[in-house]
C-alpha cells in the first residue's frame, strides 16, 4: 500500500508559522490572457517589484514549465487540463509554505479557471485577466507564435482553432491594448500589495 494516502501536513510547519517568519500573506497571483497580450511581462515586473518589496515570490510560467515539469504535454483538450491541474498542484505546494506564487499561463477556457480555483482555494487565488484582442496579440507576435500558426505549424492555436473564452470573474482586469505595460503594472501592484501584506 502506498505510503501517500498517509499525508504529514500536521508534522510540518504551518502555513501560518511561515508567513509570520515572512511577514508576509500567501496568495497565488494567477495572470491569464491570449499570447502576447503582456501576462509574462507583466508577472516578470511584479516580481521584480515584489522582491524589491522585500516579499518572497516564485514565478511559475507557462513556457518555462513546458520544457520540465509539464514536458511532453500538447494543447489538446486534455493535455490543457492536465498542464493546469499540474500547474494548480505545485502552486499549492507554494501557497503551504508561505510563498506568494505569480502564475502567467493562457488559461483559456472558464472550465480550466474552475479547476485551478477548486484545488488551490478561491480565498488563495488572485485571478488577474489580461485582456487584449486576438488582432492586437498577432501584430505584436513577439515569439513569432502566430506566424507559426498561420502557416500551420502550431496545432490548437489558442484565439484561432481553440477558442478563448473571457472570463465570467476575475478580482482584476488589465487591458494592454488600451493602457500602458507601465499603467498597469502599477495597478497590479498595488491590487496585489493590498493582499499579501502583513496585517492586510
Amino acid at each position: 500500500m502506498s505510503d501517500a494516502i498517509y499525508p504529514i501536513y500536521t508534522q510540518m510547519l504551518s502555513r501560518a508559522e511561515r508567513e509570520k517568519k515572512m511577514r508576509q500573506h500567501a496568495k497565488v497571483i494567477w495572470l491569464f490572457g491570449l499570447s502576447g497580450s503582456g501576462k509574462s511581462t507583466l508577472t516578470t515586473a511584479l516580481e521584480n517589484r515584489l522582491f524589491a518589496d522585500g516579499f518572497v515570490t516564485t514565478h511559475l510560467d507557462g513556457d518555462n514549465l513546458r520544457d520540465g515539469l509539464n514536458r511532453g504535454l500538447g494543447f489538446s483538450d486534455a493535455d490543457r487540463e492536465e498542464n493546469i491541474r499540474r500547474v494548480a498542484e505545485v502552486s499549492k505546494l507554494f501557497l503551504q509554505s508561505g510563498v506568494i506564487c505569480l502564475n502567467s499561463f493562457i488559461t483559456p477556457r472558464e472550465s480550466l479557471r474552475e479547476s485551478a480555483r477548486a484545488i488551490i482555494g478561491a480565498e488563495n487565488l488572485l485571478e488577474i485577466y489580461v485582456e487584449c484582442s486576438f488582432e492586437t496579440c498577432m501584430k505584436r507576435d513577439v515569439k513569432g507564435l502566430y506566424r507559426r500558426a498561420e502557416a500551420g505549424q502550431v496545432q490548437n492555436f489558442t484565439g484561432k482553432q481553440s477558442a478563448f473564452e473571457p472570463p465570467a470573474r476575475a478580482h482584476l482586469t488589465l487591458n494592454t491594448e488600451t493602457t500602458s505595460l507601465e499603467d498597469s503594472l502599477e495597478t497590479l501592484h498595488r491590487f496585489v500589495l493590498g493582499h499579501i501584506r502583513a496585517g492586510a
